[in-house]
């Protein structure tokens, strides 16, 4: 799947603009990535579009998890987005994600993340 498309999957899912999704991906797999071992990000990244994996900050070592809630705060400050946007845009990507990539590489990059980024994707999109 290539970027555009993606953040129009994105921007659909979530009920945001195409510019607010393209930069709501980019900050989410940015803010994933610094959460993910350095093996698993790079796993991510050779699935990914090229503009998209840029958004994957190199790390090295091992996960470093944060909880779902200190996620959305960093990735609405870093979007302008409120947080119920964000919430909705993050299972937008993540579904996305699972989308675009083998489904092993997403499954294996939430397991490295608390349960509640799973529910996330299990639990249907609120309609607010």
């Amino acid at each position: 799947m290539e970027e555009r498309a993606f953040a129009a999957a994105v921007a659909e899912q979530a009920g945001l603009s195409k510019e607010e999704a393209a930069d709501l991906t980019r900050a989410t797999l940015e803010a994933l990535g610094n959460q993910l071992s350095g093996g698993e990000v790079r796993d991510l990244a050779l699935d990914l579009p090229s503009g998209l994996a840029q958004s994957l900050p190199e790390r090295s070592g091992g996960a470093r998890p944060v909880p779902l809630r200190e996620f959305v705060r960093q990735v609405s400050e870093r979007t302008g987005l409120n947080e119920a946007e964000v919430t909705r845009g993050t299972r937008a990507v993540l579904t996305t994600l699972g989308q675009a990539v083998s489904g092993t590489h997403v499954q294996h990059a939430l397991a490295q993340l608390p349960a509640e980024y799973r529910l996330l994707v299990s639990r249907p999109p609120s309609r607010r």
